[in-house]
């Protein structure tokens, strides 16, 4: 018998074949876009699921913390506040922060040296005990960054070693990007930039009024704190005594607000 002219050998089936191929293709690309969102979605969640921790994320990049880092971070900011310091200052310290201690409240350190920025009570920085709290050793750095004439236009690891003589005053400068990216979430200049997380499973009782009582001795008395609501904006700030920056750097006001 032969063919049926016009009906090719295995046509039907090969179209069959065809299209299953296409489906196969299709479902294969399908697959591999969900598994790719999931994993992405299982990376951003995955710091909430265990443990505790920080991050800073902003148009400058991000930044991991623990838990004490992230409040030494926003203490400095704070501090910088109460002092009315530009933005520039705040960059600075960070900087210097994360050189000597990597934002840490070291109870020790090279020969005398104590607390966030490794200051010398033999040097005449304070007691081991006030320079231990982050607080007033921040206070006291930016005290004497101040006081370093021109500070807002020399080079960042040049204002850092006028204030701090240590022994490679140059090693300041690597941390002035992660020093930059700190300062624009903490100054609030790049709003809701820093979160900080702990075990969705813990339960801590409320520690309200402990944190209010240390925000408002970093923060100053110009604080208001209150609920939700409205947040107050930092006021311009001042020329700080004994500087004569031509610098037009100025402060970015950021929004600070007291939560529940």
């Amino acid at each position: 018998m032969g063919e049926v002219e016009g009906t090719p050998r295995g046509g039907a089936g090969g179209g069959r074949r065809r299209r299953g191929g296409r489906w196969a293709a299709i479902l294969c690309v399908v697959v591999l876009l969900v598994g790719v969102g999931a994993y992405v979605a299982f990376q951003r969640a995955r710091p909430y699921l265990h443990g505790s921790g920080c991050e800073v994320r902003t148009s400058l990049g991000k930044m991991p913390l623990d838990l004490e880092q992230g409040a030494n971070a926003a203490t400095i900011a704070a501090v910088a506040f109460r002092k009315q310091l530009p933005e520039r200052a705040v960059v600075i310290a960070y900087a210097t922060a994360i050189q000597e201690s990597h934002i840490h409240n070291l109870p020790n350190g090279d020969r005398d040296s104590v607390g966030m920025f490794q200051q010398r009570p033999s040097q005449g920085w304070g007691t081991p005990d006030k320079l231990r709290d982050p607080v007033q050793a921040t206070s006291k750095f930016f005290d004497a960054l101040v006081k370093v004439k021109d500070y807002l236009d020399r080079d960042l690891h040049d204002a850092a070693q006028k204030v701090q003589r240590s022994a490679d005053g140059t090693a300041y400068a690597q941390h002035e990007p992660d020093g930059k990216l700190l300062a624009t979430a903490f100054t609030g200049r790049e709003p809701a930039t820093a979160r900080c997380w702990y075990p969705p499973d813990k339960k801590a009782a409320s520690r309200r009024p402990e944190a209010l009582r240390e925000m408002r001795r970093a923060f100053g008395s110009r604080l208001k704190v209150g609920g939700p609501g409205p947040s107050r904006r930092a006021p311009r700030p001042t020329r700080s005594p004994g500087t004569r920056s031509r610098s037009r750097t100025p402060a970015r006001a950021g929004r600070w607000r007291a939560g529940p």
